[in-house]
């Protein structure tokens, strides 16, 4: 079961890394334009808030990859980082996408289930 836990971490954490790629350097590209359904104009003019997002999410990636290298003595950091995954993928599920909540906020819930059950 630890094998499975740790495993879903590093998982939401690749997740992590690639939206802050598609946030903070194809947030104008044609990835990130289809992957948040921006125009041109509107990634133009929000582009330093996507970087910022970006940049968090990054955080986010650390702090479960930090966890899932702690192994076994990592479960309060684990469950910190999704804890703080599963909230931002509720309120963004709730006022950006509803994509968001399969994508985060579900993985997030397995994921501190199956640190809390190894």
């Amino acid at each position: 079961m630890s094998l499975l836990a740790n495993a879903v971490v590093v998982l939401l954490g690749l997740v992590h890394v690639y939206i802050l790629v598609l946030e903070m350097f194809l947030w104008e590209r044609p990835a990130g334009l289809k992957a948040f359904r921006q125009t041109p104009e509107s990634a133009r003019a929000t582009k330093v808030l996507a970087a910022n997002q970006g940049l968090y999410n990054g955080f986010l990636a650390a702090g479960l990859f930090w966890g899932a290298a702690l192994g076994g003595a990592g479960t309060d950091v684990k469950l910190f980082f999704l804890g703080c995954v599963l909230l931002a993928g509720l309120y963004g599920a709730a006022t950006a996408s509803r994509k968001i909540l399969w994508v985060q906020a579900v993985p997030a819930a397995v994921g501190i289930a199956l640190v809390l059950a190894s």
